[in-house]
């Protein structure tokens, strides 16, 4: 493939260590004579503009064996967006109800004493960033002045990878390096710092390759942003998966947010909706985390579903063996199920478990924000708790967690209490001209709204340590 691309002219290239992967740089008269029949012109929709192709291209049987996807040709931006989309609209929705998510919460309701925190001089964690999000230092320092409680912290992110941007801090990524700093307290963390787009969306693939060509990473990382499985060619997603699959190999914990769209919806034919599954959330390899809130808004009790949370099955990608039992035994025994149209019984099935995600204090830009919500926030919690876990397998000669899902669903299979089972409330989504209809609801064990559940740190860990 390299000499290939030598003998066309094409130099300005990168691989990655696995050398399984070229990144080159070309000019659109060159992509052109590299795929015949392709006619590429700039495109332009108010302040924005790509460059696509508006004839088909063909590729050579020869070269074509070599090649996972071509993308940037033909298909055009969707719209991208955060996970946490629902944020604005909730707010005065709900700040009458309770005084809001803090860590002292947090640590209360999912048993996390003072003596929980991380010491192991090799465990680290790590969100990731993308669509010019940026935290400030000044707001994390601030944050853990305010909230951070009688338990060990740090209040400085140990490495940035990428350019931070100036200007204001973005609230996403103040909630992200927030939360995951405080429920995985005194754990070395780090921040992924992704610009750029992949068809006006996330470069998931850019930052997994970042991931591939670095010697020494955090166990866990955390990711809040996603998006329509059906805005992605399939191409890509399945070499996102390969990445995936690598990280797992060497021994990485990723963890993406549900979504905060429920079951989702788009219309497939008129006056005719289905679900829409969000990816990497969907993928097979990464453990995906839903949604919750307080059954009493007022007091620490038990949680419920936040109709939020994203959830339901893949149409792309088919159910992995390690679900199989646990997700037939929701389809069997549920009696709110919506109509099989609006989704793939056989798909890959999420989230595989979920957390708090409802009304959050953040500080961003200096200014404490309360009632911030979605599974943005989840989903840093979680990855904290697994951060802790971590810190003790390691101080213990034990590998890290690695990939979760397989040992999770057997764990969880054998109807231990190391998650709280979370078995009232649904989430939203659209049945024919119901926009905000019912999507899936809440069950015994797992459920595709709060997958097994919220973490109940004691079990969890000693299930964990075995």
């Amino acid at each position: 493939m390299k000499s290939w691309l030598d003998r066309n002219g094409v130099a300005d290239c990168d691989s990655v260590q696995t050398q399984d992967f070229l990144q080159c740089r070309t000019q659109a008269s060159t992509a052109e004579r590299l795929l015949p029949g392709s006619q590429f012109q700039r495109y332009t929709k108010g302040d924005k503009s790509v460059v696509r192709s508006s004839t088909p291209y063909t590729l050579s049987e020869q070269l074509a064996q070599y090649i996972d996807f071509v993308g940037g040709v033909h298909r055009f931006p969707s719209e991208q967006h955060v996970i946490s989309r629902e944020w604005d609209k909730r707010q005065t929705k709900r700040a009458d109800l309770h005084l809001g998510v803090t860590p002292s919460v947090l640590r209360q309701r999912y048993n996390l004493s003072t003596v929980d925190i991380g010491t192991h001089p090799n465990n680290s964690q790590a969100c990731a960033q993308f669509l010019e999000q940026y935290f400030h230092q000044a707001d994390l320092n601030e944050f853990m002045q305010l909230f951070g409680g009688s338990f060990l912290h740090r209040t400085q992110v140990d490495e940035v990878i990428g350019q931070q941007g100036g200007g204001r801090a973005g609230l996403e990524a103040s909630l992200d390096v927030e939360y995951i700093m405080s429920t995985g307290a005194n754990i070395s963390t780090w921040v992924f710092s992704n610009p750029g787009r992949h068809e006006s969306q996330e470069p998931f693939l850019q930052w997994m390759l970042l991931l591939t060509n670095m010697s020494a990473l955090p166990w866990v990382h955390t990711i809040s942003y996603g998006d329509d499985e059906d805005s992605l060619s399939v191409a890509f997603m399945q070499r996102i998966n390969t990445e995936f699959m690598k990280a797992a190999a060497r021994g990485l914990t990723i963890l993406f947010a549900s979504g905060d769209d429920g079951a989702g919806c788009r219309e497939v034919t008129k006056g005719k909706n289905g679900f829409r599954p969000s990816f990497p959330a969907s993928s097979p390899y990464v453990t995906t985390v839903g949604g919750t809130a307080f059954k009493n808004p007022f007091q620490v009790t038990h949680e419920v579903t936040d109709y939020i949370s994203g959830g339901g099955f893949s149409n792309v990608f088919p159910m992995p063996d390690y679900q199989v039992s646990a997700v037939s035994r929701y389809l069997q025994s549920s009696v709110k199920l919506p109509p099989n149209s609006y989704y793939n019984r056989s798909g890959r099935a999420y989230p595989d478990v979920a957390a708090l995600s409802d009304n959050y204090w953040v500080v961003s830009n200096r200014i404490p924000i309360p009632w911030v919500s979605g599974t943005s926030a989840s989903t840093p919690v979680f990855g904290g708790i697994l951060s802790l876990i971590n810190d003790n397998r390691l101080k213990r000669g034990l590998s890290p967690l690695g990939f979760l899902n397989p040992a999770l669903y057997r764990l969880q299979g054998n109807q231990t209490n190391a998650l709280y089972d979370v078995t009232e409330g649904c989430h939203l989504s659209c049945i024919d001209d119901v926009v905000l209809g019912q999507g899936f609801c809440a069950a015994p064990s797992w459920d595709p709204v709060t997958g097994w559940g919220s973490p109940n740190y004691p079990v969890l860990l000693k299930e964990l340590l075995l």
